[in-house]
């Protein structure tokens, strides 16, 4: 085991007991492949599944893992027109499992969102029976402060270029704090507990995933 390895071990201990406090589920995976198998486990064969945009559910693997054939998959991106999105944002809603990501997390077990258009922070707050947060433990930060300048200057940048936006930190890398319309820092949203215990269940992986 590396000194990394070590510490994401002992970290991922911290969390899984401050979140425990918070009502939240959290369980520890060494790897990716380790964490897909554990997100499979929590979702029983036959359950309507859905998910956010995130580029941790894909370089997990766990997007390519989920079976059509075990699982009732709602795809948001298989609406055509804007009446097909409301429809299919409503079977979301009420969906038996949300998968998702963070864009970081407290030592002390917050999780710190920050999203565009609201749709994915919507379902963490209300609606899917259950919410799944797959996150490597790079997204670890000591504060709520910090977490916050860690989504802005770090996870946003390269998710404005990654959605092709026109924004001052696809450009420098650093927040503008600007108000264009392709600006995807809308909604803050920190979880410091969940509402109803268990409901949000948090696999974190000790590597590095997502931005």
């Amino acid at each position: 085991m590396t000194p990394k390895q070590a510490y994401y071990e002992r970290v991922a201990k911290t969390l899984i007991k401050n979140m425990e406090r918070r009502q939240m589920e959290a369980y520890y995976c060494a790897d990716r492949a380790t964490a897909v198998q554990k997100v499979l486990e929590l979702m029983p064969h036959g359950s309507s599944v859905a998910w956010g945009g995130s580029v941790t559910l894909t370089e997990s693997g766990l997007m390519d893992a989920l079976d059509p054939g075990l699982y009732n998959i709602i795809d948001r991106a298989a609406a055509k027109t804007k009446e097909e999105q409301r429809e299919l944002y409503g079977k979301i809603c009420g969906c038996d499992f949300f998968l998702m990501s963070t864009n970081a997390m407290t030592l002390d077990g917050e999780l710190v969102n920050i999203d565009g258009r609201g749709n994915r922070v919507a379902f963490l707050c209300y609606g899917p029976e259950n919410v799944i947060v797959l996150t490597g433990l790079n997204k670890v930060t000591p504060d709520l402060e910090s977490a916050i300048q860690r989504v802005q200057n770090v996870a946003a940048p390269p998710n404005t270029i990654r959605l092709n936006c026109d924004t001052p930190c696809s450009v420098t890398g650093r927040c503008g704090d600007c108000y264009g319309p392709d600006s995807i820092c809308s909604s803050i949203v920190i979880t410091r507990r969940s509402h109803f215990p268990n409901r949000i269940k948090v696999v974190l992986v000790g590597e590095e995933l997502g931005f």
